[in-house]
């Protein structure tokens, strides 16, 4: 098939290797470069880089509502546009160019987790499972016909970094046999939408009044970013990876218990700190963190400065 890819960041690259292997991709859209880095460079994305080194053509425009560049699009006479993370709303013009439409990977077991942040989301809220959905888009917030869908398990050790490359890899597997088998679409449930919002920086400062639990499934679902943190003496500590304790506690929230850095949380809860980083400094485990003997116990981790 004549395939158009429209994606942005790394998630979506494994997607366009994917692609290649079994259909003709005639060009990839992706979100125009950005300012990276300490010299805040303009720097293609993920998906730009990829196909440039693949030779395929890049179309970066900054809105695809405009009637010159609708006509663009359709006029690379696609057989189907296939969109993963692309980050541009879709007018119908363009949904409908392409023979088969457009088909979206979409990063949660829909209609759970619909929107901006799926995978983050999932391990937020504690799910045992989340998936790939391969979906038939229309005009709606992931709203379109299903194709395919396949699982995949949230453990107590899934990060959302680690939920976000296994999805990565699922979804590039998913639509190829989408493409292959042309599913029949079945319409999303009505019952069991949720909305996946985007993450906004303040909701990283950890709130030591939250149950352990759930201060647990936060702080891996923001790894590696945005990345839980906490303040301690003034200074920022980054709270990279922790895990909720079958032990109680009477001490007030943010209390420190002990050296294996075991942390009073809401309703008498305690929560293991694993992981975690100084400003500066190289993320640590907790026994080699304890050495430097930074962290005192009886005394808090704080919600301010």
């Amino acid at each position: 098939m004549r395939i158009i890819f429209m994606g942005t960041p790394d998630f979506a690259v494994p997607v366009l290797e994917s692609l290649i292997t079994k259909h003709t991709v005639i060009a990839v859209y992706t979100q125009p470069p950005r300012p990276a880095g300490k010299g805040y460079h303009l720097t293609p994305s993920p998906v730009h880089q990829k196909a440039e080194s693949l030779g395929i053509p890049v179309y970066t425009p900054k809105s695809l509502k405009n009637e010159e560049e609708q006509k663009k699009f359709a006029a690379l006479n696609a057989d189907a546009a296939v969109v993963c993370a692309y980050g541009l709303i879709l007018p119908p013009a363009v949904l409908n160019a392409p023979q088969k439409g457009c088909i979206n990977i979409h990063a949660s077991l829909l209609p759970r987790w619909r929107g901006a942040a799926p995978v983050q989301r999932a391990v937020e809220a504690g799910d045992s499972e989340s998936g790939v959905t391969i979906m038939q888009m229309d005009i709606g917030l992931d709203t379109g016909d299903m194709l395919l869908k396949k699982s995949c398990p949230i453990t107590p050790e899934t990060t959302g970094e680690s939920l976000h490359d296994a999805l990565s890899v699922l979804g590039a597997e998913l639509i190829l046999k989408a493409l292959e088998e042309n599913p029949q679409p079945q319409p999303q449930p009505a019952q069991g939408v949720t909305y996946a919002e985007k993450i906004q920086k303040d909701e990283s400062l950890l709130d030591w009044n939250c149950s352990a639990d759930q201060l647990a499934h936060k702080i891996m679902a923001f790894y590696s970013y945005p990345a839980t943190f906490s303040f301690y003496h003034g200074e920022r500590v980054k709270i990279l990876k922790a895990h909720a304790t079958p032990l109680s506690t009477d001490q007030a929230p943010g209390t420190i218990l002990d050296s294996n850095l075991h942390i009073a949380c809401g309703n008498g809860t305690v929560l293991q700190i694993d992981f975690l980083q100084r400003a500066g400094k190289k993320a640590l485990s907790t026994a080699d963190f304890m050495q430097s003997a930074f962290l005192k116990i009886g005394e808090k981790f704080c919600a301010t400065n």
